[in-house]
């Protein structure tokens, strides 16, 4: 394909995109709030992700567009952050709807960053597309605003697909780093109580299963989760084995409300029970190279 735009494609998620599809693309285009820059067939051009400045101009004849703006979620749940990480999500993504609307020419295929955590905790229920239980907390409700604002505005020469994600796990970036460091230091035991479960997906498969959503025009909402979420006692337990640290030291519930608020993020991170699969991708054909967190791991670690 020729032309793929990847809105806030500079942090850690948009790197994994970028490299991937580098290749795959003619031009890439990011939209960043950074400087105007080139390196190869990567075009990085500044944004404001709240209003048109020109940047739209990019988005005429584009194949493709992948927007994965928001303000990160981990940090604390002050009334100015909580404001920042709504605002951040909603005026981007409305900005785009616009964008995309006025657009002679615009993206055969819109795909709009989502969260699993979209889902309620639950450590009964495994939540698909389909049936999962959407709760109500300020999470939550974020997520659900998210994808109100992106199905809103119909754009009809522009597919649409929301991609609620998880915890996307990498060499470079994401939850997996601090993870393996607790772990090596000796604090690779549960968190909490350790029943709550994970929905995970290894760096690979979360750029294949986006490229397999455009290949194959899956619109809607799409679960990129890996098709087993696993409990945080045995997720920390295989962690453990990959990196032959014998004992991990549990972190209860207190003391991780303690660190928390030392570091400057929420609880609700690592106690969350995200019990989330990914049916739509399997009844579409979605093959993962990495499908057991064991297998992830490993590659992760060497």
């Amino acid at each position: 394909m020729k032309k793929l735009i990847i809105a806030a494609g500079t942090g850690f998620l948009g790197q994994v995109l970028t490299n991937h599809f580098k290749n795959k693309f003619d031009e890439i285009v990011i939209l960043t709030r950074g400087k105007a820059a080139v390196q190869g067939n990567v075009r990085f051009i500044n944004w404001d992700a709240k209003k048109m400045t020109g940047w739209e101009h990019e988005l005429e004849n584009a194949d493709v567009l992948i927007n994965l703006a928001g303000k990160s979620v981990d940090c604390r749940y002050t009334d100015a952050n909580k404001k920042e990480i709504l605002d951040s999500r909603i005026d981007s993504t409305a900005v785009l709807n616009l964008a995309v609307r006025t657009c002679s020419n615009p993206p055969k295929h819109w795909l709009n960053a989502a969260t699993s955590t979209i889902y309620r905790h639950s450590l009964d229920k495994q939540m698909d597309e389909e049936t999962g239980e959407i709760g109500d907390d300020f999470s939550m409700n974020i997520a659900k605003a998210w994808e109100a604002e992106f199905f809103a505005t119909e754009t009809p020469k522009t597919l649409k697909t929301a991609l609620r994600t998880s915890i996307v796990l990498g060499k470079k970036g994401g939850a997996f780093l601090p993870l393996k460091n607790l772990t090596r230091m000796g604090f690779g035991g549960k968190q909490g109580n350790g029943r709550q479960f994970i929905s995970w997906i290894h760096e690979v498969d979360f750029a294949r299963a986006v490229e397999y959503c455009i290949k194959h025009e899956i619109t809607g909402v799409v679960n990129i989760v890996s098709p087993e979420p696993i409990r945080n006692a045995l997720f920390m337990k295989t962690l453990r084995k990959i990196l032959g640290v014998r004992a991990g030291i549990p972190i209860g519930t207190k003391l991780l409300e303690f660190g928390a608020k030392i570091i400057g993020t929420e609880t609700e991170l690592v106690l969350k029970s995200r019990n989330v699969i990914p049916k739509r991708l399997r009844e579409n054909g979605f093959e993962f190279v990495y499908g057991t967190l064991e297998k992830a791991l490993y590659n992760l670690t060497h």
